[in-house]
């Protein structure tokens, strides 16, 4: 019997769509209620062993020897190290872990979710890790920020900023190295994206540096805004 792929905005989709939704405002909710005690840390380890029971296991299945590849198979694209960011910050509370999380959970992961480049469908082990690796590390920072209180001020921008600058520059010597393209930092894919109207390399990598660079500011400025004060008179 031929089993029918994942859809975009089908069925599926619009289920674990509505379930991320569902799940972000009662976390919201129920950090906001418990913020500052014992239950809100509680609350947030509890969130943080259940993200990593999700993934770990599915992570190391598609990581076997015979599903390894080289070019694809390495955790190091920023999605990935997002959701473990995400699992660190929930677990510690850390600056820089939920700087991290807050960016790129809510700009990078964000886009998977939208619109997503996937093939499994449910109850399929690659759309259960799909959704796992981008949909809990959205709601992570959606948690930590509006349900905790944990809010990014310049020196959290900075610090994303800094972080993406490092792992760009690693990662594409990496690419060179083992003739890999993690992230399209070497070359553009192969297939037609929306990188193909930011100009050859090395020009669409300047134009995405500068439209994230943006956009982050844009996000952090809000929270800034209402923490600074009026001068005395």
């Amino acid at each position: 019997m031929l089993v029918a792929g994942f859809s975009p905005y089908g069925t599926s989709h619009q289920v674990v769509s509505a379930v991320l939704v569902a799940l972000a405002a009662w976390l919201v909710v129920r950090g906001r209620t418990r913020r500052d005690t014992p239950a809100a840390d509680r609350l947030s380890k509890a969130f943080a062993v259940v993200f990593l029971a999700v993934t770990l296991p599915l992570q190391v299945y598609f990581n076997l020897p015979a599903r390894f590849d080289v070019g694809l198979s390495l955790p190091i694209q920023l999605c990935d190290l997002a959701w473990l960011a995400a699992i660190h910050a929930l677990f510690t509370h850390r600056r820089w872990s939920v700087a991290l999380t807050y960016y790129w959970g809510l700009t990078l992961s964000v886009q998977p979710i939208l619109t997503p480049d996937l093939a499994a469908d449910f109850p399929e082990p690659g759309f259960v890790l799909y959704w796992a690796m981008h949909g809990l590390t959205v709601l992570a920072a959606v948690f930590l920020t509006w349900g905790l209180g944990l809010t990014p001020d310049w020196h959290s921008y900075r610090l994303a900023v800094a972080a993406t600058a490092a792992w760009a520059a690693t990662v594409f010597a990496f690419n060179l190295a083992a003739d890999t393209n993690y992230g399209f930092l070497n070359d553009k894919p192969d297939s037609a994206s929306i990188l193909d109207l930011f100009g050859p390399w090395p020009w669409y990598l300047v134009v995405e540096a500068v439209l994230l660079a943006g956009v982050w500011a844009l996000i952090t400025w809000p929270w800034t805004a209402r923490t600074r004060r009026p001068a005395a008179a």
